[in-house]
């Protein structure tokens, strides 16, 4: 399962009721924060989320919208006492912005941070270990963005436990068995894997493309993507605004959707000029099915 936290998925300044740009992805035992806009500390203790779980945090670029909330947030862990590492990924010049702040306030953290700065133009690999990967998306926008492309690993097969009963198979031989491996009774007799096992889930990938102009040639990289999170800050009457903005409208993520063959479009990053974001899932329905709209504080379960 993956359950993503809408934290915040408006465009532009801060208000009462919305937030900018900031939301919380759970997959595979990781807690993921991808952008930090402002008011991304209050979310997260409004969803009593333990900040100590937060390890990685990814920004998409330097536009405020989208990382003004992290100086905050790197201040308020060494407030509380942290001592785990802390991975920041994103653009050139994301560590010169957060360290002046830290060094004109004299409040270095007690804690070590990491900044991986991205410069890449194509799609290249950022995080990895046994479980997840993390890829980034070249986007196009105003400046340099990326989106980001988390996607679960291959997991160990399932045993069948009432085959391996059957066959009165020592549990000591189980995690053999999860890993792939065939067993040789004392008899002789090999029982093949795939009758002790069940195939693993299918792993589950979400991808996160926030802010950018239409760009077609993203869908090799999101291609059968479980989710896809797109930016709509437009709808289409309005596309020549949106190419002047290099942003992108509901019907253009929706094209993107269909052409990736993902599994669900969650649209977000709307500009508030509008009266209901109900409009932007039915622009987008028009074109692709399954679509489902952001909102602060709201919760998905995939």
């Amino acid at each position: 399962m993956m359950k993503l936290t809408i934290l915040g998925c408006y465009a532009a300044t801060p208000r009462t009721l919305t937030n900018p740009t900031s939301q919380l992805l759970e997959i595979k035992n990781h807690m993921f924060l991808i952008d930090c806009g402002e008011g991304t500390q209050v979310q997260l203790r409004k969803h009593k989320i333990k900040f100590s779980r937060i390890n990685h945090i990814f920004i998409s670029h330097l536009h405020g919208d989208h990382f003004f909330g992290l100086p905050g947030l790197v201040s308020t862990f060494r407030l509380l006492g942290r001592e785990k590492e802390l991975h920041v990924y994103g653009p050139k010049g994301i560590k010169e912005a957060i360290t002046l702040l830290l060094k004109l306030g004299d409040s270095w953290t007690n804690y070590n941070l990491y900044f991986h700065e991205l410069t890449a133009k194509e799609s290249v690999l950022v995080y990895e270990d046994d479980k997840v990967t993390v890829e980034t998306i070249p986007l196009n926008h105003r400046v340099y963005t990326n989106g980001y492309l988390f996607k679960e690993k291959i997991g160990q097969r399932k045993l069948n436990i009432e085959v391996a009963e059957k066959y009165k198979i020592d549990k000591l031989y189980y995690q053999n068995i999860k890993n792939g491996k065939d067993i040789t009774l004392d008899s002789g007799k090999t029982i093949p894997n795939s009758e002790l096992t069940f195939s693993p889930d299918v792993p589950m990938s979400y991808a996160f493309c926030s802010d950018t102009a239409y760009k077609p040639d993203i869908v090799p990289i999101i291609k059968n993507a479980t989710v896809l999170y797109h930016e709509s800050t437009f709808l289409h009457n309005e596309e020549e605004l949106a190419k002047k903005t290099k942003h992108a409208t509901a019907k253009e993520a929706a094209v993107i959707a269909a052409e990736a063959r993902v599994g669900t479009l969650v649209l977000g990053h709307y500009s508030t000029r509008y009266k209901s974001i109900e409009l932007f899932k039915t622009e987008a329905k028009e074109v692709f099915g399954n679509v489902r709209l952001a909102e602060d504080g709201k919760v998905f379960e995939f």
